[in-house]
């Protein structure tokens, strides 16, 4: 290939002193308030919400990142937000970072008018509002109408229906309810303890990060309640937004399940000598190292698309990273159960966790063989 024909190298990522510090600054504050015995606490005896925890994700501004100073937020990108996630991912943090600071706040971003936005997005950077998304049907169905029905009723709607699958939908205090209406896609903010809203926790996998089913009956919703602007961009954008946050996640998850099957490996002997120093195992150890790294450049490189707001380039890039980023989670959780033995099995031990988060982040907005279709279809494969 001639120089004039090759591709013009990628440029590296590199981060900015002040994303160091940021990168540094969410570190600590992980480690000293998320720690294995606080996100246990947490998931059995408060419902996955760690309230002082997001607290303090409010004082430091973490809450608003990707919020204009002009609606008190901190008026950063998703570049810095993606630092957040890989962070959230290493320590299985449980705040509805995921649930508010993206997909609620970028679809209000994208969909709500000025006003709106001046009016809802205040309390999501002070921490008084924790949004959760509302969008799909009671069996979770990517491909099916939303399964709540908003009709016309005098100047503003009625809500029927249930919404399934809803992240953090259970600690939210508002809801942004997708509905379906005589002229199409339609997104309202309602607070969630309205009259006719009924919120049940469901069963899940992954106990640090919980979900509810939202049952609608007759909830009544002032017409300036609905979204202004185009509901089915706000909900691409978001739901785009999530997936990409969500790979940076696995991210860290990826490097944490290194790093902990890493040390054990060379704490655990066997036949007179550490684990770590056989072969096979060495083995396992280096393709999981080599395949975070693809794994962080394919997260990282979405995520920088998205701050950009590379729209064509982001319909490869992100399902690439989710379909990625989950296959290379799944395996190196999984790798890291067979390398622990049988103390992996207990519940006192926090590989499981690892493991549990990894299957579920897997399924969530896509599974791997969705993503690959979209990124087929794109390619034109």
């Amino acid at each position: 290939m001639s120089a004039l024909t090759a591709p013009a190298p990628v440029q590296p990522f590199v981060l900015t002193d002040e994303q160091k510090a940021l990168t540094e600054m969410v570190r600590d504050l992980l480690a000293d308030n998320a720690g294995s015995e606080r996100v246990r606490e947490v998931m059995l005896e408060h419902g996955g919400f760690d309230q002082a925890l997001y607290d303090q994700f409010v004082q430091y501004g973490l809450a608003g990142l990707t919020i204009s100073e002009e609606h008190g937020g901190a008026g950063a990108s998703f570049t810095e937000l993606s630092i957040v996630f890989e962070e959230l991912g290493r320590q299985l943090a449980p705040v509805p970072m995921l649930s508010s600071s993206v997909l609620g706040t970028t679809a209000i971003q994208v969909g709500a008018t000025p006003e709106q936005q001046a009016a809802w997005l205040p309390g999501v950077a002070d921490g008084s509002t924790r949004l959760a998304l509302a969008h799909l049907d009671p069996a979770g169905r990517l491909d099916a109408d939303p399964g709540v029905r908003a009709m016309a009723s005098g100047d503003g709607f009625t809500l029927d229906g249930t919404a399934g699958y809803v992240i953090d939908g259970a600690s939210a205090t508002h809801l942004l309810v997708a509905a379906t209406t005589d002229d199409g896609l339609a997104i309202f903010y309602l607070d969630a303890e309205a009259a006719g809203i009924e919120r049940r926790a469901i069963d899940v996998l992954d106990l640090t990060r919980p979900m509810a089913t939202v049952t609608f009956s007759g909830v009544e919703v002032a017409g300036d309640a609905m979204f202004g602007g185009n509901a089915s961009a706000a909900l691409h954008a978001a739901l785009t937004a999530g997936v990409v946050m969500l790979a940076c996640e696995q991210v860290g998850g990826i490097q944490q399940i290194l790093s902990r099957t890493t040390v054990y490996a060379r704490e655990r002997v066997q036949f007179g000598r550490a684990i770590g120093s056989f072969q096979a195992v060495k083995h396992k150890l280096a393709e999981t190292l080599v395949a975070s790294e693809s794994a962080r450049s394919a997260a990282y490189h979405a995520a920088r698309m998205l701050a950009a707001h590379e729209i064509e380039e982001l319909r490869i890039a992100a399902p690439l990273a989710k379909s990625y980023c989950s296959d290379v989670y799944e395996k190196a959780s999984g790798d890291a159960i067979q390398l622990h033995g049988g103390i992996a099995f207990t519940w006192e031990h926090d590989v499981h966790l690892y493991f549990k988060r990894a299957k579920a982040s897997k399924l969530l907005f896509g599974s791997p063989k969705h993503h690959r279709a979209l990124l087929a279809d794109v390619l034109e494969l």
